[in-house]
């Protein structure tokens, strides 16, 4: 079968359903992973449907809302970094001395994680870089996640060790953020957060305004579970409203707008 008849293949099977992963492509069509990938790639690129974390989604109500697919650590580091940088420092302000805090992973917890490093605080990760940079620069309390290494999405997880650290404020980014909660499409981001959520008093989401643009599949938290959320100056009035209205502190960074 040539690319172009895969490909409309494909974008055929997505009129029945919502999702295609890429191990079921590549039964479906017998061809490589590779192959596959290439082809969503192509689709992606013509608009037709929409290249998501393992797979291909439909376009369906996505002329509302935009559905992005999962970036990996490396690709999204480098999207929105002063914006980035801002809501760290504002979300910095929010740790006392002594305390104990959990600092999910992400680009962004990462920049809060260096602002803390040199603190006289407990910290709790489960990112491997900000492991990394912690261990070579910083001087607070650093406990690291046990189990295994998922270098993407760069986070050490393991579905049967409960972590055995509480803290006072939970901090974690979001691939997006909706009225129905924090948007995640990786199901190893899902658990973690899940998991990790029930270990604080306090959770923070720390999001450029960029992701209240983002849809991804899985609905990692609920906004009612959701205490403040620390974002930058591109914030529209409409979704403040959404959020404050869900019972969600917002917090600006200003000076720092995250480009689209």
């Amino acid at each position: 079968m040539s690319d172009s008849g895969r490909q409309r293949q494909i974008v055929e099977l997505l009129r029945d359903r919502s999702f295609a992963s890429v191990r079921e492509l590549q039964e479906r069509l017998g061809v490589s992973a590779a192959t596959v990938r290439r082809d969503i790639d192509k689709i992606d690129e013509a608009g037709a449907a929409r290249k998501v974390y393992g797979g291909i989604s439909a376009l369906d109500g996505a002329s509302q809302a935009r559905i992005a697919y999962a970036r990996t650590y490396d690709e999204n580091r480098d999207l929105a970094v002063e914006a980035k940088r801002q809501i760290a420092a504002v979300a910095a302000t929010m740790v006392r001395d002594g305390d104990a805090v959990i600092v999910h992973g992400g680009s962004t917890c990462f920049h809060l994680g260096v602002k803390l490093a040199d603190r006289n605080i407990r910290l709790f990760t489960n990112s491997m870089p900000l492991a990394a940079y912690l261990s070579d620069h910083g001087h607070c309390s650093l406990t690291i996640a046990g189990g295994d290494l998922h270098r993407e999405p760069g986070i050490i997880y393991s579905p049967m060790q409960a972590p055995l650290f509480y803290a006072a404020k939970f901090f974690l980014g979001a691939q997006g953020l909706s009225r129905d909660g924090v948007l995640e499409s990786h199901p190893l981001l899902v658990r973690s957060i899940g998991d990790l959520s029930l270990c604080a008093d306090q959770i923070v989401v720390l999001a450029d305004s960029r992701k209240l643009s983002i849809h991804a599949r899985n609905i990692a938290l609920p906004l009612s579970r959701i205490g403040t959320l620390v974002t930058d100056d591109g914030l529209s009035d409409a979704d403040a409203r959404m959020l404050e209205d869900a019972g969600v502190m917002v917090r600006v960074a200003t000076g720092a707008r995250a480009v689209q």
